[in-house]
């Protein structure tokens, strides 16, 4: 099964991301998109409400779309959470599972101080989604970016 992964602090999870979340499960080939609560970003240093409220919140939104699963594997996992460790544990758990993750363009822009990010290029395929007013990135043409329309 192809599995979309959203990241994300979704505090709280919003329209907009239900709006992408949807736009990936009917335009895409992902037959599941799994929102995957992030106790913590370590590139954002804001405030937030509890893992366990928004993992709540995630699950009120995602409760009347069969192809939406919230996720709280970072949970369990050393922090700060790095996508490359989640992405790695998710495939030694679930190997029978294709993952592609979804970022926003503007995620694209920085996404060389991500963690390994060069291994997760090699190894992931990324769905943008367009923001306006994101400049170019150095990873537009990557083989494993894909852009999305905007709806």
């Amino acid at each position: 099964m192809h599995i979309g992964l959203f990241f994300g602090s979704f505090n709280p999870i919003h329209i907009g991301h239900m709006a992408i979340a949807n736009y990936m499960v009917e335009f895409t080939d992902m037959e599941q998109l799994w929102f995957v609560v992030s106790p913590q970003n370590p590139l954002k240093k804001k405030t937030l409400l509890g893992q366990n409220q928004r993992l709540y919140m995630v699950n009120v939104a995602d409760e009347d779309y069969p192809k939406f699963k919230s996720s709280n594997i970072e949970f369990d996992l050393p922090q700060p959470s790095y996508t490359v460790n989640t992405l790695a544990h998710l495939k030694e758990k679930y190997p029978q599972h294709t993952f592609s993750l979804i970022i926003g363009q503007d995620n694209l822009v920085t996404f060389d101080k991500w963690k390994n990010y060069e291994e997760i290029l090699k190894q992931f395929k990324l769905f943008v989604y367009p923001r306006p007013n994101c400049g170019e990135s150095k990873f537009d043409s990557h083989p494993n970016v894909i852009f999305t329309k905007r709806r």
